[in-house]
């Protein structure tokens, strides 16, 4: 259940901090000399936000999926060709092998420099950076509506235009605005995780970009499929931008920014 837990704690923090920062970045570049941003611009300075934040994001979503994937593919594997092998002369093994060795039960687990090295030596930079395109996609979208949703909920907390809102205020406009967007970009989310799982076991569809991947998707699974985990998404994301944007506004932000004047 934990496993990619490691990655993300080590890579989360600065992917926040990076998006958090090149909002607040984009919100003064884009006011000028404007007292308050209209919507337009607040969702420009969201949109420059998400897309500077994939830079760590991509390679960390793309490691964190290989480790949670790592146990179902051996468990597929196992089921399909047994655990001494193939047992029907029909049957292939998988064209990729999952990044696990033995039995589904005493498999060698991954890691993430393990994975991050062999993608390093065989594709480059570039498999590291796999999904990209996708993954812009999703947060991209998803920074465009979670911005200005906060800031306006945030501003119901504010007593005076130029007074923060409490901390508690601030936490859960960082919750509801969380939610909302990560239910609404779920969708695209789905597309990601299917194109960055690199590994697939016998019968599973592969994928030859964004179109291809929606496609299939619609096609073999129905429309229903480009909503699962929306429900999960929203639990995780919730309170993970609640903290995030709360601590941000204590003062950190500023802080971080006052070394640009």
């Amino acid at each position: 259940m934990y496993r990619g837990a490691a990655v993300n704690l080590t890579l989360v923090t600065p992917e926040k901090a990076i998006k958090l920062a090149a909002n607040d970045f984009f919100r003064q570049l884009l006011s000028s000399d404007r007292k308050e941003l209209t919507l337009v611009r607040e969702m420009l300075a969201g949109c420059g936000a998400g897309a500077c934040q994939v830079v760590v994001t991509s390679p960390m979503e793309m490691l964190k999926i290989q480790l949670q994937d790592a146990g179902r593919l051996a468990i597929h594997q196992q089921k399909v060709l047994g655990p001494d092998g193939p047992t029907a002369p029909f049957s292939q093994p998988p064209q990729d092998r999952p990044y696990t060795t033995g039995t589904a039960s005493a498999f060698k687990r991954p890691s993430a420099t393990v994975i991050a090295r062999d993608l390093l030596k065989t594709q480059g930079l570039v498999g590291l950076y796999k999904g990209l395109g996708v993954t812009l996609l999703r947060d991209v979208p998803f920074s465009i509506i979670y911005f200005p949703l906060f800031a306006n909920i945030n501003k119901l907390g504010q007593r005076h235009s130029e007074e923060k809102a409490p901390f508690f205020h601030s936490f859960v406009s960082g919750c509801v605005a969380g939610s909302v967007a990560a239910v609404a970009v779920t969708p695209l989310d789905v597309l990601k995780t299917r194109i960055q799982t690199l590994k697939k076991g016998l019968g599973e569809d592969t994928y030859n970009g964004i179109i291809d991947c929606a496609r299939k998707i619609w096609t073999h699974e129905g429309p229903a499929a480009f909503m699962k985990g929306a429900g999960c998404r929203a639990l995780v994301i919730a309170p993970l931008f609640g903290i995030a944007q709360g601590v941000y506004f204590i003062g950190i932000g500023e802080y971080i920014l006052g070394y640009f004047h």
